[in-house]
């Protein structure tokens, strides 16, 4: 009866993180893609996506954090300016409803917006986060993109809850 029991629990465990997906991250400039820094796994659980991040060599504080559209970190010429940026190739935030706003995780904007990224004093981000409107199914083939600056969940007074630049990026595998 024990062991019955037992493989119904470990099964259901199973079911709870049926899909799991990890990206490596790398820091990224106009210059390119960097060195990597660590890795963010993502896993479906009942009430969302479970996001673990393993970081290092990140500047301290509240950091944007977010799913861009397109699996790449690749610096870019923009329209607006003739020399490359970091990261652009990943285009802009998940949107798939088209919403143009940015909400947070618990809005009703961008399904990309997720927590902030806490970076403690020694540089490391670890702490686990919960993006309840995503699944692994979303975000394959797209990117996971650490912001310079903060998030206030909000587009004023600055757009895109004034992350400003993109300093760190993982491309999130099929």
């Amino acid at each position: 009866m024990f062991l019955k029991v037992f493989f119904i629990l470990l099964s259901l465990n199973n079911v709870a993180y049926s899909d799991t997906v990890t990206a490596q991250v790398h820091l990224v400039s106009n210059r390119g893609v960097g060195v990597s820094i660590g890795t963010v796994t993502f896993l479906d659980t009942p009430k969302g996506l479970e996001i673990r991040p393993n970081l290092k060599s990140l500047p301290p504080g509240i950091h944007g954090f977010h799913i861009h559209e397109h699996p790449s970190c690749k610096e870019k010429c923009t329209e607006h300016k003739k020399k490359p940026s970091a990261a652009i190739a990943a285009g802009g935030h998940y949107d798939p409803d088209n919403t143009k706003k940015h909400e947070g995780p618990m809005g009703q904007g961008h399904k990309g917006d997720l927590p902030v990224l806490i970076v403690k004093p020694n540089g490391k981000a670890t702490e686990v986060m919960l993006a309840p409107r995503l699944k692994v199914s979303e975000i394959k083939s797209r990117s996971v993109m650490i912001h310079g600056g903060g998030d206030n969940y909000s587009d004023s007074p600055l757009p895109l809850g004034g992350g400003g630049a993109r300093i760190a990026c993982g491309v999130i595998p099929d």
